[in-house]
This record gives C-alpha cells, sequence and structure tokens, in this order.
C-alpha cells in the first residue's frame, strides 16, 4: 500500500508507542490457544515496523510484554518466551536491511537467560543503524520503572553526586529505561480498550491517544496510516492557547 496523499510526511510523530493488545481474543473468536494469536501477531509487528522505517517514524516502541504479563498461565508466558526467541533470531534481517536498531526497556534481568542473551545479541548487531529505533518494551512497568528512577536518584542525593535542588525534569529523565529516546508523541491501542496499562507513564505527558476497534493480528498498514492522520488533524497545544500556538 502506498502512503496516502492526505499524509503529511513533515508531521510524523518523532515517536510513536503501541499496546498491541487483542491477540487473545482474536484466537479465541477462531477457536485456537491463546499462543495461536500472539504468533499471528507477530505478522503485524513486522508489517507496522517496516511501515514506520518506510515513512520516516524515528522511534517506535511497542508493548510486548508488562511486569503483570508474569502472572498469565505458565503456558502462555513459556509459548510469548519462545516466541520472542524465535522472532529476534527470525527477524535480525529485516533489521539489518532496513538500517533499524533494536532497543529494549524493562527489567531484562528476570527474563530467561536465553531471551535475554538473544535479545542482547541482536541489540549489539544492529547498534550502528540510523533509519529508525525499534524499542520493545519486555518486562516492563512504569511504576516499576519510576521507582528504579527514584532509587536511583535518592542514592546520588545521599552520597553527595547531586542535591535535592537539582533534582528537576531533566535529571528524571536521565534516570529512566528511554533516556535516551524523545517523549512519545502518539500512543495506539488495538483491541477497543481505552486503558495506558501501566505504559510509559512519565513519557505520554503530551501524547496523543489513538484507540481502534481492531485487534492486533488484524492490524495492517492502512490503520496505522488512519492513526497518523487521526494525529495530524489534532493541535497540539501543550498547555498553551491556539493564538500562542499559530
Amino acid at each position: 500500500m502506498s502512503l496516502p496523499e492526505n499524509i503529511n510526511k513533515d508531521n510524523l510523530p518523532k515517536h510513536l508507542a503501541i499496546i498491541m493488545d487483542g491477540n487473545g481474543r482474536w484466537a479465541k473468536q477462531k477457536g485456537m490457544l491463546r499462543a495461536f494469536g500472539h504468533e499471528s501477531g507477530t505478522k503485524s509487528v513486522r508489517t507496522v515496523v517496516e511501515t514506520c522505517a518506510k515513512i520516516g517514524i524515528e522511534n517506535l516502541t511497542l508493548y510486548a510484554f508488562s511486569t503483570e504479563n508474569w502472572n498469565r498461565p505458565k503456558m502462555e508466558v513459556d509459548a510469548l518466551m519462545k516466541l520472542l526467541i524465535s522472532s529476534l533470531k527470525g527477524e535480525l534481517k529485516t533489521l539489518l536491511k532496513n538500517e533499524i536498531r533494536l532497543n529494549s526497556i524493562g527489567n531484562l534481568d528476570s527474563l530467561p537467560a536465553s531471551v535475554k542473551k538473544e535479545l542482547l545479541e541482536v541489540i549489539d548487531k544492529t547498534k550502528d543503524n540510523k533509519r529508525m529505533t525499534l524499542t520493545l518494551a519486555l518486562s516492563y512497568g512504569s511504576r516499576e520503572e519510576i521507582i528504579r528512577a527514584v532509587r536511583n536518584i535518592s542514592d546520588k542525593v545521599k552520597n553527595n553526586i547531586i542535591s535535592t535542588t537539582d533534582i528537576d525534569e531533566s535529571i528524571i529523565n536521565q534516570h529512566l529505561y528511554t533516556h535516551d529516546l524523545p517523549d512519545v508523541d502518539l500512543v495506539i491501542r488495538t483491541s477497543g480498550e481505552h486503558r495506558i496499562s501501566n505504559f510509559l507513564l512519565w513519557q505520554i505527558a503530551y501524547a496523543e491517544f489513538y484507540f481502534t476497534d481492531v485487534l492486533w493480528p488484524d492490524f495492517r498498514e492502512k490503520d496505522l496510516y488512519d492513526a497518523i492522520i487521526s494525529y495530524q488533524k489534532r493541535e497540539r497545544r501543550f498547555g498553551k492557547t491556539s493564538e500562542q500556538i499559530k
């Protein structure tokens, strides 16, 4: 599918974040196991990643596995971890071909050793790519991220590395998993849910939101373009008035 004429390439979100929801429901509708839905969802991931790189989005963050997802049935978690390994191995060529740098945020130490090993290998092999940064949020929870940042900052205050008067937005940003990423401009959530689900709470302070009933395995280029078109029709004021923006 070609880029729609009504998309302005000069007004793309610099950082797009997606909550990929609906894999389980998609599989259930077809009378299949939830794992089949997750596997089918990888096709949507490939489509979205390649499309974002093609049209010029610089940063794409995908909510792949939350801290809360560890509470799901063991069979489903195990299937997700195996799928993650196979996806990392299978998509390396695509990442290299499209000049995409892989990044990851979250408590990576909680991942199985085999998953973490494969993840770090792909991150290393793509580290010099410049076209787009693809960030996978794995074992990620925003509250956990903020708690971790507060603890690290507190340790620095305690050891006289910084003072309490030094603490501002910049200091907090430096201690988040996303310290090398810009704030999120657009959040997309699929499957008809209207929640944030503990995802990038600090980073989405002024983001635009787009909710769609499309289940993630059915999400395609057109759906992505629809979200971007909706984003581009909005006036982002960041607390100012329309007159000040204009």
